[in-house]
């Protein structure tokens, strides 16, 4: 890693960013229809018993394309997202090491590498949380104008928008961020942690990091995502809620729907919709850093950073 000043520092973010995007483009490709159905099964966990239920009723609903419900918010939001967070990601491994009064190129170590990882996730939230906040309302918006929370359907991203601005104002972008950062920072230490931790592994015969082929890096950034969603997954459970049923009237915020979601349907409705996430985690994670590091390692021989 470059240092933190100079044109150096710019264009190893800009190639950070870049990368970051790429991973977070291939990340919603591979696992955007598991993702509909968690939202569906998290906000409306009374309509499905499982996740074949809820499959076979999105595609009687609307056909094979209500998988891809919310695809535009969501590129949006894990491009967004993935390109401020690879970026921070490397500042804040900066920062640690200038913290720890090591040499700047030196390798941080798995631990070091979840803390840079939890922090870089605080600047990722503040763009990733109106972006998700439109794609849930989108992939659950038949759901909403089913039970009568809505009295307008809104079927395109424009119109989710719209709507957020007459009847929430801009802030109501917003919704569900405290939730959005109570999943992101220790959800990105698991995250980033397991992913080095089993790169680490991967690399303990005498290889470095970096001359890891596909397949373990694919391994690696399944076993990140699956840690990151086990973790986190209640907190993003309560996110959805906040997220969608803002919609009809205002929310009681995180503590005041977490309470009301475990008194009225109990602990077990922080795991609905888990069984699509757990299968979504993994490809789609390892398609993220596959693509990650492969267009980041193009870009920095590029020019002749590597």
């Amino acid at each position: 890693m470059m240092g933190t000043t100079g044109p150096s520092s710019t264009l190893q973010a800009a190639i950070d960013l870049t990368a970051g995007a790429a991973g977070g483009t291939a990340c919603v490709l591979v696992g955007q229809p598991f993702d509909t159905a968690k939202v569906k099964m998290q906000t409306f966990p009374n309509l499905y018993r499982g996740l074949m239920e809820c499959a076979v009723k999105i595609y009687r609903q609307v056909g094979f394309r209500g998988f891809y419900k919310g695809t535009s918010p969501a590129l949006l939001a894990n491009i967004a997202e993935n390109s401020v967070l690879f970026m921070s990601y490397g500042f804040c491994q900066q920062v640690v090491r200038s913290a720890l009064g090591l040499d700047k190129h030196v390798m941080l170590s798995d631990l070091q590498n979840a803390a840079a990882g939890s922090v870089a996730s605080v600047f990722s939230s503040l763009v990733l949380c109106p972006a998700e906040l439109v794609k849930c309302r989108l992939q659950a918006m038949h759901e909403l104008k089913l039970s009568g929370k809505v009295l307008e359907r809104h079927n395109t991203v424009w119109s989710v928008v719209k709507g957020i601005i007459r009847t929430e104002g801009v802030l109501g972008f917003y919704q569900g961020l405290s939730s959005t950062l109570f999943r992101e920072m220790p959800g990105y230490f698991v995250f980033f942690g397991g992913y080095e931790l089993s790169r680490s592994l991967f690399a303990s015969g005498g290889k470095s990091k970096e001359e890891l082929g596909p397949i373990p890096l694919m391994i690696s950034g399944g076993f990140g995502g699956v840690a990151l969603w086990l973790a986190v997954y209640p907190v993003d459970c309560v996110k959805s809620r906040i997220q969608v049923l803002s919609a009809a009237g205002k929310q009681a915020g995180f503590m005041g729907t977490l309470v009301h979601l475990v008194k009225n349907e109990g602990l077990s409705a922080l795991y609905s919709g888990l069984t699509p996430t757990m299968i979504r985690a993994f490809p789609a994670n390892g398609a993220l850093f596959v693509a990650y590091e492969y267009s980041r390692k193009l870009m920095m021989k590029q020019f002749d950073m590597y």
